[in-house]
């Protein structure tokens, strides 16, 4: 899949089975529903999930917490868009080069 068949993608009613958590997180928030979005990273344990659950937070205006998440993923908060960031998050955990 790429960025422009993951766009395609948020006019399903659920997110592709094939998707792991960081992306579907991604898609849920593109999708418009950060609660569902901030669920599906809230549990897991990978540096790829605490890097969304950061983008999350920041996306929420909670920017200690996400710095705390940002820290945790190993990142350090970006000084773009929050459009940008979940769009390079998303190419990179699509494996597409930028």
């Amino acid at each position: 899949m790429q960025l422009d068949q993951f766009r395609e993608s948020l006019k399903l009613a659920e997110p592709p089975r094939a998707l792991d958590a960081p992306l579907r997180a991604l898609w849920h928030d593109g999708h418009g529903d950060w609660k569902r979005a901030h669920e599906t990273v809230q549990a897991e344990r990978s540096k790829a999930s605490a890097r969304v659950h950061a983008y999350l937070h920041r996306k929420e205006g909670d920017l200690s917490n996400a710095d705390y998440w940002y820290a945790r993923s190993e990142s350090e908060r970006p000084r773009g868009t929050l459009e940008s960031e979940w769009q390079d998050l998303v190419q990179r955990f699509l494996g597409e080069e930028k």
